[in-house]
């Protein structure tokens, strides 16, 4: 408890708490959707923000913001008006971004800061202002999904059906890729690029092997990975190192524990 008062580890936990929430509610449309490798497209793509933002000397968060939003509606629009394979359209602004990420921060006078944590996470560099962001974008998710969250349910499982009871699918669609990119890049610096795509799908798919209802998966998923976050805290304050390899553990192992535990009670429930 003696750990609360220090100011870096209130926002840490802060940030844990406002990271599980969006991703709880996020990742549980792309694992509906089946958006999982987009987002591996948009995470990675964000490095080229990244880079460009360390070389221009500006906030590499907003760069890499614009990258992923940019790279989010590129997919979405080249795969559905173009007639472009989506896993093609993903590949190309995968490797764009991650090659210009490289450039730019090879072009970068000296060596560019704390770029470990934007690669592998650090959640003790949390600061005020990554709360204040991550703060209204809970809110603008929640809201959407209180909202609207029958036109999300139909464009995510039935998008042909969505269309015929006259929902703007399209709307609704880019608005949920926009919510994908600004929650990775406001993730960043909880677990990395590297291993964010994790956050977004283990905790979803350990509650799916309970349930499937869209509400409990989105609950369950909220506090799971607030629980992965506190344990990657506490670790990785003990042992200095960084946040996201041991967050991503316990939602792996978590996930193995839940599988073996649904593969024992499944054949009782039978008999």
């Amino acid at each position: 408890m003696d750990l609360l008062q220090y100011t870096f580890f209130q926002h840490a936990l802060l940030g844990s708490l406002l990271t599980a929430i969006a991703c709880g509610i996020v990742g549980t449309y792309i694992v509906a959707r089946r958006l999982v490798f987009i987002s591996g497209g948009i995470t990675h793509a964000s490095f080229g923000g990244l880079g460009l933002g360390f070389y221009l000397g500006t906030n590499p968060i907003w760069m890499a913001l614009v990258f992923a939003v940019l790279s989010a509606f590129g997919v979405e629009w080249v795969s559905k008006a173009h007639d472009v394979r989506e896993d093609s359209a993903i590949a190309g602004v995968w490797s764009l971004g991650m090659a210009l990420g490289v450039i730019f921060i090879f072009l970068t006078p000296g060596y560019a800061p704390n770029l470990s944590a934007y690669l592998f996470g650090n959640i003790l560099t949390i600061t005020a202002g990554d709360l204040w962001g991550m703060l209204a974008l809970v809110v603008v998710v929640t809201a959407l999904f209180l909202l609207f969250l029958r036109e999300i349910i139909y464009v995510a499982f039935d998008r042909d059906f969505a269309q015929t009871q006259g929902l703007p699918v399209k709307l609704i669609e880019y608005a949920m890729m926009c919510c994908i990119a600004v929650t990775i890049v406001f993730s960043i610096r909880l677990v990395g690029i590297m291993l964010l795509i994790s956050l977004l799908t283990l905790p979803q798919i350990t509650v799916n092997l309970f349930t499937s209802d869209f509400k409990r998966i989105m609950v369950g998923s909220i506090a799971i990975g607030f629980l992965g976050c506190v344990c990657g805290l506490l670790l990785s304050y003990y042992l200095n190192v960084p946040s996201g390899a041991f967050i991503i553990l316990f939602l792996v192992l978590l996930f193995l524990i839940s599988k073996a535990i649904k593969a024992v009670v499944t054949p009782l429930n039978k008999e």
